[in-house]
């Protein structure tokens, strides 16, 4: 059973509720493993992702991930470049994937946003490809995905700045289908899920093979890429103190090293 997300399965529709409210739903190696799980073993023919308030995914936990695995996690991206293991479970699913985005939606928290097929935001929604601020290059959605709905160069300004963005502007540039009131944001994303899920399956999953096949990139070699620039950025002192920056709360002083 999880122990960092819940997953409900009703009438053909799953749900993932990010279950670490008192982190902001911020991933650690667990949580990661288990959406990968649910993920690839779900049942259901539509899925709905959301995060326990007060956030939708804050990214990856500082303190368990980055801080105290970086060199770990920087030589075993250099000896074995991959996809991660979540992302490929999302990316390749033949299930239509909704998010339901009812809070901050930053670092993985937004590439789990982008890698669903559809965005719903509530109006509280923030989102923000913080990784520059950390020293990091995105996940393969930032670089694979963010410009498929937005263009490139106002990914290119989301990613070049981490600038985090509200869901009126989000919902502007086209980032998110629509925005609703918070309380109806699960309401909303549900009825849309149960719409998709009561389409004939095989045909609905036809479908999102062939939106896969014209519209993605190859997301293992992306991935790789992915792995081996990260491999290299873990090391740097530029990362160090993006990480110690954000722990302090003061502002970082980046010197290209």
């Amino acid at each position: 059973m999880p122990t960092e997300l819940t997953y409900d399965e009703r009438d053909h529709v799953g749900v993932v509720t990010l279950d670490r409210p008192e982190a902001r739903n911020a991933l650690t190696h667990t949580t990661y493993a288990e959406l990968e799980e649910v993920v690839r073993s779900t049942t259901a023919r539509c899925l709905v992702i959301t995060g326990a308030d007060p956030a939708f995914c804050s990214g990856d936990d500082v303190k368990q991930v980055m801080l105290h695995a970086g060199d770990q996690l920087s030589s075993g991206l250099a000896a074995e470049p991959h996809l991660t293991p979540a992302a490929d479970a999302l990316l390749h699913t033949d299930v239509p994937v909704i998010a339901a985005v009812n809070g901050a939606a930053v670092g993985w928290g937004m590439e789990l946003a982008l890698m669903a097929d559809i965005r719903i935001a509530s109006e509280r929604a923030r989102f923000g490809e913080l990784f520059v601020k950390r020293g990091l290059c995105s996940d393969v959605a930032g670089i694979g995905r963010l410009a498929q709905l937005v263009g490139r160069e106002r990914a290119a300004e989301l990613l070049f700045t981490g600038r985090v963005i509200d869901a009126d502007k989000a919902g502007a540039i086209g980032l998110v289908s629509r925005i609703v009131r918070h309380d109806d944001l699960l309401p909303t994303a549900l009825a849309l899920a149960d719409e998709i899920a009561a389409n004939p399956p095989l045909a609905v999953r036809r479908i999102k093979q062939g939106l896969r096949l014209a519209l993605d990139p190859d997301w293992p070699e992306l991935g790789a890429w992915v792995s081996r620039s990260l491999a290299e950025l873990f090391r740097t002192e530029d990362h160090r103190e993006g990480v110690a920056a954000f722990l302090e709360k003061r502002l970082p002083s980046f010197r290209g090293r």
